[in-house]
This record gives C-alpha cells, structure tokens and sequence, in this order.
C-alpha cells in the first residue's frame, strides 16, 4: 500500500516579517513588503527594489561562531527547521536517525558569502591576484551548497538520506516533491523538506538587470510588483526560506499531530526550448499539472485555489494563464488564481516552499490571498487573479505552480487528508 504523505509543521521567513504568523497576516491583508534594497548600496543598478527580509540571526538565537560559519541562506533554512520541528511536535531523540532525512532546495546556494568574501580578498575588486593572507577558513562552507544541507541535517540529526536540489525556481517545490517521494518508498519515515535563497548581492542583481528580467520601478517600490496587470515590467528580486515536516499520514495521526494538508499530487516537466523564453501555448506546465492531479486521483475540478508562480513578467504570465486554460478547461474561469509574488517578491529557488506554506495557511484560514497591486489586468490574462483584496472561501485542494529559468515546470496538489480516501 502506498503510504500517504502529510505536512505536520513548517516554519517561514518572508519579506515583512520574522515568522510563520507574521508572513500570513502580511498576506492576509493584501500589504506588501517590497521597498528600496538597503543590504547594500544599489543605486549604480538599473533596479533598485526588493524583498527583504528583517532577520537578526542573534535573536534567532545562532551564536557568533555560527553566524560566522553560515551563510545567510543557510541561516534562514536552519531557523525555519528549528520553527517546523516545534510546530510539529516531533521530537527528533525519539526517532531512528537512520529513518530522518533532509532535502533542501536553493538556487544561488551561498552566493552571498563568496561575493563577500572576493571583496575582501581583492580589496573591492582592486586587486586582480587576490591575496590568500585575507582567505575566510569557512570559503569552502560558501562554495559548496551541499554545506547548507549538511547544516539542516546536523539540526535534526538526520542520518538518513540528505540531498540538495537546485534546479532554479522551481527547487522550492521539487524539494518537496522529492522528499514526498522518499516516503511513498519507504526510504524515510520523516523528511524535512524545504528551500531558502538570499540573491540580493550585487553579482545576483547585475546579473538580473543584465537580462532585464527585473522591474526598474525604483519610485514605487511598495507597487513594484505587479503580476498579471498591464502596466507589469519585471519581477521584484528577494530572499526568503520555508521549511517542512512531512511524515506518513498513519503515523501522524496515531501521534496526534497536527495536519495542515496531504500532499496528493507532484509532478515537473521541462520544455527543452529555450534557457529564459516560454512557449506562449503553456503546454508543458500544463502536462505538469495534468500529471499531478493524477496522481492525487483528483479531477480538476475539486481545485478550490491556484497559486501561481505570477511572476510579474508578460511572458511568464501569459504562458501560465494558457497552462490553467488547456490543464483545467473551464473551471480555469471559475476558480481563484492570485500570486503573492505580488506582496513579497521572488525569493527564486526559495519562492516555491514559500509559497507551498501561503497555500497551507490558505487552506487553514480559509482565505485566498489577493494578487496585490492589480489594479489593470492583462486582456490576455482573464481569470479570477483575486486582485487587491484576499477572500475568504473553503479551501479543500489546493494546486501550486512553480516556472524556472532552463524551462522547469513544476506542480504541486496539497488537499485535506478527508479529499480522498
């Protein structure tokens, strides 16, 4: 018998707020949280917004060794581990390490670090023959991502398989989507699951503006991002991390734990076509979908929410409202799609976990949240994208959607345990 995989805990850092309940609130009331970046000085780039995120790792309690240890990044996965591992209720002494396991997605991993360090070592990029003298004993803890994992697992006690997975910005749903699978094959009996990324460095922005995939509305940040509205010109770059418990359904129930939701259904597709462009048709995200509902044993029907990968740019958004048309048919038109992109920006190979944690505290509070900032919808984008206000509706299924660079598709079902039987 196939086992059945439930989340039982998660913990988040998002734009605009320090915790899982101050993320939902923030989302909850349609506020935004993208401002001017203040983590270092932008003003030579072409844009200048971002999502940041107010973290003080002494407060979340890391010591300074630690602080000087891990990246960022890194920190961010650990806090939001130490927040889903209370929220679940397990305790991890309890359990056969042997049978834990931790997969984490990123897409930039420590860029952040390595920059950082490379100033210092070049004198701010004076010196072309960098001077070893000045080398950080941690730049191999910043080169390599496997490190940041290494670091998750070492806060469970995970002896069990510990995997990385960066594949964009859909890692934050294919880490899932793996971890889902290590269940249902009885390699694992719990897996923490999630992703994290802190891109706003230089090297990361640069490269962003290079492409002119970020938006250069540097006068209003707080109105930046603007997925599916006419007057949209690029994403909002940010930073964030979620992070996970899943465990087999039978098992948290004898537990008495705590089920936000089953994840019924994953599947991810690639379009081999083109390293940035989009197929208009959305064929392949749609396949996606089509093969999770599936695997959920769900018609498309029983979605009660969509949230999109709206990412804030014409083609993005376009090639995924043609993917809910031809994967969904009619009920595309009658069911509530929003993006909370538009609140919090794109936080890329992290934005998938966090938004598999908005579709859990959807579920929870029976409440869409709205696409902020969507005051003039795209003809070609006629769906209910909830704009400007979230509603509150029943939420049963929920279907999340993630699109990356290289052409990753990825879709994810999370419904009630009671939704099939």
């Amino acid at each position: 018998m196939t086992r059945r995989v439930v989340i039982t805990g998660m913990g988040v850092r998002a734009p605009g707020g320090s915790s899982t309940k101050e993320f939902w609130d923030l989302l909850a009331s349609g506020r935004t949280a993208t401002r001017p970046i203040s983590l270092f000085d932008a003003s030579a780039f072409r844009s200048r917004v971002a999502g940041e995120v107010d973290f003080d790792a002494q407060k979340e309690g890391f010591s300074p060794r630690e602080i000087r240890r891990m990246d960022r990044a890194t920190q961010f996965a650990v806090a939001c581990t130490r927040d889903a591992l209370a929220d679940s209720g397990l305790e991890t002494a309890d359990l056969d390490p042997c049978r834990v396991s931790v997969v984490l997605g990123t897409a930039v991993a420590s860029a952040t670090s390595l920059e950082n360090e490379y100033l210092v070592m070049s004198d701010s990029g004076r010196e072309w023959l960098v001077d070893p003298a000045h080398l950080s004993p941690y730049m191999f803890d910043y080169l390599s991502p496997g490190v940041m994992v290494a670091e998750v697992a070492w806060t469970v006690g995970a002896e069990g398989p510990v995997t990385m997975v960066s594949d964009g910005c859909t890692s934050g749903l294919d880490s899932v989507g793996y971890a889902v699978q290590l269940i249902r094959e009885g390699t694992a009996d719990v897996v923490v699951a999630g992703a994290t990324d802190t891109p706003i460095s230089p090297i990361v922005v640069a490269c962003f503006d290079a492409i002119k995939a970020t938006t250069p509305r540097n006068d209003d940040p707080a109105h930046a991002s603007r997925p599916f509205d006419r007057s949209r010109n690029g994403f909002v770059l940010a930073e964030g991390a979620a992070m996970f418990v899943l465990e087999d359904l039978h098992a948290a129930r004898r537990r008495g734990a705590h089920v936000y939701a089953e994840v019924g259904g994953y599947a991810t597709r690639c379009n081999a076509y083109h390293m940035t462009g989009l197929k208009r048709d959305g064929r392949e995200m749609a396949e996606a979908i089509r093969a999770a509902l599936d695997e959920a044993r769900l018609d498309r029907t029983a979605v009660d929410y969509v949230n999109a990968h709206g990412s804030g740019t014409k083609q993005n958004d376009r090639h995924e409202t043609a993917a809910f048309k031809r994967s969904l048919g009619d009920h595309a038109y009658r069911v509530p799609v929003s993006s909370i992109k538009s609140m919090v920006g794109h936080s890329l190979g992290a934005i998938g976990s966090v938004e598999i944690a908005a579709s859990l505290l959807a579920m929870e509070h029976g409440v869409v949240p709205p696409t902020a900032n969507l005051h003039d919808p795209d003809p070609e984008c006629d769906l209910d994208y909830v704009p400007l206000s979230a509603r509150e509706q029943r939420i049963d299924t929920v279907l999340t959607v993630g699109s990356g660079f290289g052409g990753f598709q990825s879709a994810m079902v999370l419904h009630r345990p009671e939704v099939v039987r």
